[in-house]
């Protein structure tokens, strides 16, 4: 088993390998504290999305996606950090058995989860309900607005051009 500092370098670098051969442009903070670690810009795009990367060794069914940092000293834990999407927009898990790279939008961690699970496989019972499966993970999409599908929220109407290009006169 490699140090696990040796795990997280080898995770970037297989991250920022996956991202150039996207096409997409990437950018590595200078120093330690930094709430991210590394920098993206898609292809086209003047945003840059800040990436939080992690490793992970699934066994085969489960990957589980650490969302949190532990801070040390002297071998103890001095703090705990939870990512949220105020501290980056993305977190990169690269899978050591699956030799992939999975990427999960921050909005998915709301106010500071500690993990988030991927499925592999099928679950045993069937149930599709709630899981999350790592297939629908593999490309860093742009994120939309709180959900993986563009669903109208319930009870909205689409605002009428009126609405949309100027205000009323009251």
């Amino acid at each position: 088993m490699a140090p696990l500092k040796l795990k997280g370098d080898r995770a970037e670098i297989e991250v920022a390998r996956d991202l150039i051969r996207r096409g997409f442009r990437i950018a590595i903070p200078y120093g330690e504290n930094w709430d991210f670690d590394l920098i993206f810009q898609r292809p086209g795009s003047s945003k840059l999305e800040r990436v939080q990367v992690k490793d992970t060794e699934s066994g085969g069914d489960v990957v589980t996606v650490r969302c949190r940092s532990h801070s040390l000293t002297n071998g103890r834990v001095r703090r705990t950090k939870h990512y949220t999407a105020e501290l980056i927009d993305w977190i990169a898990v690269f899978e050591v058995g699956t030799d992939r790279c999975y990427y999960v939008p921050a909005w998915e961690l709301g106010s500071g989860r500690w993990v988030i699970h991927l499925r592999l496989t099928e679950t045993g019972n069937g149930q599709r309900l709630g899981i999350r499966f790592a297939k629908d993970y593999l490309d860093p999409d742009p994120p939309l607005q709180g959900c993986r599908e563009e669903v109208e929220p319930a009870g909205l109407e689409p605002a009428t051009s009126r609405m949309q290009t100027g205000r009323s006169p009251n």
